[in-house]
């Protein structure tokens, strides 16, 4: 079913067109406007639970395919990189088409389609976002449906009805969806049916199976490193292993003599071996002979250095009430400083693309989280339509934001047109550890005023931090940098929700770094989660107060945010029976945070063995709201405290001579099985009656609270990542 340039169309309702031309028109305010502090802290305060709305293609024609099976084929703009977004939207369509749910099939939309994401896959929106949306435009088809069976059939629309087995029937005569779509050219998109109420939901909500597990179980090609081209060729490229240097003065002399060599292309800043097999094209590119010129010379206590409260650009992203005066000797001071380390993506599969060049257009596929981005880019690189640039998203063996960025894409490409041939080009392991855009470190102050009652009379959080969104083709952050200045993802989850401080801010300091830093997991909110909950859980200690309660006291209600956020706290401590004693051993620790949009709180059971940080029990609780699939929700909040274990414990970068270390896995220590807690209780609640950002939240509180049982075990505070008693 294609939608032909004649055909009748919806219109958008005028509605419609403010909500979505809005992004754009705020953009254009913002930079008019957002000089001004007063508004800049506004917007901050916004995108800590602001959710995008979806900026895409919204025709049912362009999204639904009835295929030759008599089957639906949803064409996503969304990529899935494991976090269950196919599933859950099988389940939105299926609902509102009323159709079986295992009658959806779900694939990638290639860009040539017409169906690409104006954003990307990333911040935990997918679903979000696409609740309202992905329902529309299955109840639209629906009705399209009916419409042209009503017509082919000769009955009225109103005696019609759905079945599983995609047919639509009267009770007397039926026709299946096929036989509907046949030979018809034009459709009219009629206005768009109410939707279900969620009493009558079929799908959404229940917690079924994944739709592509059974590729992933049995080990279906589906990856980007899977895909090929016949009479492929294969590609390695010359990378720095040197941070702030250059290279040049290149000797292809011996590369170009290796095995299998068919040539180097030298060109748009980049230098590749193209050979007739991987291993050759390796072989070849290490023998490129070159020149760095180093800028200067980089360890990694220059970085700490560099990266401490005071040094760089100073934007106040959050203030009310007056800030602390340190010299002010009527109240007690307390200050406490944090770090976080440069952290790596490491996922498993490394960056790449397949490129295919061919009379003046190419097709790329590749895992990429922002589809709409790489066709640009590599359309501009090679001075083509993005048009003729078709970009086929493939799985994705581990996003985490690092497929944020695909300069791969533009390299294959130009390599594919030098040689006329289709070529795979892939980072080396050591090159994507050296070359990943990683998670900048961090440094961060807090102060905190006390009275002689022991009441939280003023709050501070100060961050110094490198890029993370300022970095990225995300958003057209040159325009906007000099405007806002703070790093709205280096600042996520940085201010204090503890409203009820009459005096409390947040500062941050941005700091440029020799090495490219961007787009991690949940962005500053691990690290800057754990200055905040480590410090009031250090306040709690010095005021012997109960940390659940003393949290829940400067908490108001009048937020609706903050509201669930002391829902979901009372309720983690309630399900894990939360203690301050040591029992056993054992200690507990506690931290919560709220995420766009999205409170989560978590409670860890802690011991120490052999000198050693062992976490034996998580209990998290979470108000994402609507929940689709449920299992998914919590399969994710199980994932994402893993990965915060692995990060808060063990991951980190090191910096010497110029060079980032380790490069391989085992040196670059990784939570493994053996680390993670035998038990993990996760409980959900559901505060408002639409689904809210699931894939981020929960690696909020963890290290923090790991660290805030440690404090209650050993007495001592943590205060850098990662975590050790060493």
């Amino acid at each position: 079913m294609k939608e032909k340039m004649g055909s009748k169309r919806k219109r958008m309702k005028r509605r419609k067109f403010l909500k979505y031309s809005g992004v754009g028109i705020g953009l254009m305010l913002g930079a008019t406007w957002l000089g001004r502090n007063p508004l800049r802290r506004a917007v901050f305060d916004l995108g800590e639970t602001m959710l995008p709305p979806y900026v895409g293609n919204t025709s049912p024609l362009v999204w639904l395919q009835v295929s030759q099976k008599n089957e639906i084929i949803l064409h996503s703009s969304k990529v899935e990189m494991g976090q269950g977004t196919f599933t859950s939207l099988a389940q939105l369509a299926a609902e509102e088409l009323e159709i079986g749910f295992d009658k959806i099939k779900v694939v990638h939309a290639a860009s040539i389609s017409g169906n690409v994401d104006g954003f990307s896959t990333g911040g935990s929106t997918s679903i979000a976002t696409l609740w309202n949306p992905m329902r529309e435009m299955a109840a639209t088809m629906r009705e399209m449906l009916k419409a042209k069976a009503a017509e082919k059939l000769g009955i009225d629309i109103a005696d019609l009805s759905v079945t599983k087995d995609c047919k639509i029937s009267s009770g007397t005569k039926e026709i299946s969806f096929g036989e509907i779509v046949e030979g018809v050219a034009d459709w009219y998109i009629p206005e768009t049916p109410v939707l279900k109420d969620a009493s009558k939901f079929q799908y959404i909500g229940k917690p079924l199976a994944r739709v592509d597990l059974n590729d992933k179980v049995f080990g279906a090609p589906i990856f980007g490193m899977d895909a090929s081209y016949p009479d492929m060729l294969y590609a390695s490229v010359l990378r720095s292993q040197l941070v702030d240097a250059k290279m040049s003065n290149f000797d292809f002399s011996e590369a170009e003599n290796m095995p299998g060599v068919v040539k180097i292309v030298s060109e748009n800043g980049f230098v590749g071996v193209v050979a007739k097999s991987q291993i050759e094209a390796e072989a070849a590119r290490q023998k490129i002979k070159f020149d760095y010129k180093v800028n200067k010379d980089w360890s990694l206590a220059d970085v700490e250095k560099a990266i401490t409260v005071g040094n760089g650009t100073k934007t106040v992203f959050q203030k009310v009430g007056k800030a602390i005066d340190e010299k002010d000797k009527k109240s007690e001071l307390v200050r406490m400083e944090f770090r976080s380390p440069i952290g790596a993506h490491a996922q498993i599969e490394p960056s790449g693309a397949v490129a295919n060049y061919k009379d003046g257009k190419v097709e790329i596929k590749i895992s990429t989280q922002v589809v709409n981005i790489t066709r640009k880019e590599v359309a501009k690189a090679l001075g083509i339509s993005k048009e003729d640039v078709n970009i086929i998203p493939t799985f994705l063996g581990g996003g985490f934001g690092r497929r944020l960025h695909t300069p791969n894409a533009i390299e294959a490409a130009i390599m594919s047109r030098a040689v006329g041939k289709p070529v795979k080009s892939f980072f080396s392991r050591k090159q994507e550890f050296q070359n990943d855009t990683f998670r900048p470190p961090s440094h961060h102050v807090m102060q905190a005023r006390l009275s002689d009652k022991g009441e939280i009379l003023a709050l501070e959080h100060s961050i110094a931090g490198g890029d993370t969104a300022f970095n990225s083709a995300l958003v057209p952050f040159s325009i906007v940098k000099p405007i806002i200045r703070a790093d709205i993802g280096s600042i996520r989850g940085g201010a204090i929700n503890y409203d009820g401080i009459p005096n409390h801010r947040g500062t941050y300091y941005h700091v440029d770094l020799p090495f490219a830093t961007s787009f991690w997991r949940s962005l500053g909110l691990l690290s800057n989660a754990f200055a905040i909950e480590s410090f009031m859980d250090e306040l709690a200690i010095k005021t012997k107060q109960d940390p659940i309660q003393m949290r829940l006291n400067y908490i108001k209600d009048e937020n609706p945010y903050h509201a669930r956020l002391k829902k979901v706290i009372s309720t983690c401590a309630e399900k894990a029976g939360y203690t301050d004693e040591v029992v056993n051993g054992r200690a507990m620790g506690f931290a919560a945070t709220i995420d766009a949009g999205t409170p989560c709180a978590q409670v860890v059971e802690v011991s120490i063995v052999d000198n050693e940080i062992k976490v034996h029990k998580v209990t998290a609780v979470m108000d994402c709201g609507l929940a689709v699939n449920p299992d998914q929700v919590k399969a994710q909040v199980e994932g994402c405290i893993c990965m915060g274990i692995s990060a808060a414990m063990f991951e980190k970068m090191d910096l010497r001579d110029n060079m980032l270390h380790p490069t391989i896995y085992g040196p670059y220590e990784m939570a493994l099985m053996r680390d993670s807690p035998k038990e993990i209780d996760v409980h959900l609640i559901q505060g408002v009656d639409v689904p809210m950002p699931v894939g981020e939240p929960p690696l909020g509180p963890i290290g923090a609270a790991i660290g805030n049982a440690v404090r209650r075990l050993t007495g001592r505070r943590l205060v850098e990542m990662p975590l050790s008693l060493g």
